[in-house]
């Protein structure tokens, strides 16, 4: 069994991911958000909510403690974000991180730049990249709502083969980085539909 700390557990992709964890793992999952009337239906006793700030590292601190795996799924300051969730790991000594980032912030889509839009992915990206941590940073193409699970990966440094990618794809990926040790530790993984 597995304890993990979902940040900004109101998402769309940590919605799915959540409802993965409850169904196909034993994982204890502390769900952390900024509204926590966000998430309903939360009654399984491998679900705690914490209502929080990112940005608050001592209650962020409280959180990590015990945890095994932090899986952030922020959107806002996100290089302020990532300073303050790595600082936090750090202290507690919580290794393994799983970070959502966007597609294109290595200008790795055939055809496109993303130019200044995608900086704060950039920068938080690059933080993680620099810190001590056991991190995958996800690069996921334009989110869709279909209820299926079908993607293929490409790593750092590669073109990124697609644009499109479901929610529940994303999340699935998440939950088995989360539970299977040692995968795709310090990799940067581009996350699409295969065409």
């Amino acid at each position: 069994m597995i304890n993990v700390l979902i940040l900004g557990a109101s998402g769309g992709i940590a919605r799915i991911a959540t409802d993965l964890f409850l169904k196909e793992t034993d994982a204890q999952l502390t769900l952390y958000l900024r509204n926590s009337g966000r998430v309903r239906n939360m009654e399984s006793n491998r679900v705690k909510v914490i209502e929080g700030d990112v940005q608050d590292i001592e209650k962020l601190k409280k959180a990590m403690n015990g945890q095994d795996v932090v899986y952030a799924n922020l959107v806002g300051n996100l290089e302020q974000m990532a300073k303050t969730v790595v600082a936090a790991m750090d202290a507690t000594g919580v290794n393994r991180l799983i970070w959502i980032s966007s597609m294109g912030i290595y200008d790795e889509v055939p055809g496109e730049k993303h130019g200044s839009i995608l900086n704060p992915y950039r920068k938080s990206a690059a933080i993680i990249e620099a810190s001590d941590l056991d991190y995958t940073i996800l690069r996921p193409g334009w989110f869709t709502n279909r209820d299926e699970i079908d993607y293929e990966t490409t790593q750092k440094g590669e073109p990124f083969k697609g644009h499109d990618v479901s929610r529940k794809s994303v999340a699935d990926l998440v939950v088995k980085l989360a539970v299977t040790p040692g995968m795709e530790i310090r990799h940067s993984l581009g996350v699409n539909k295969p065409e």
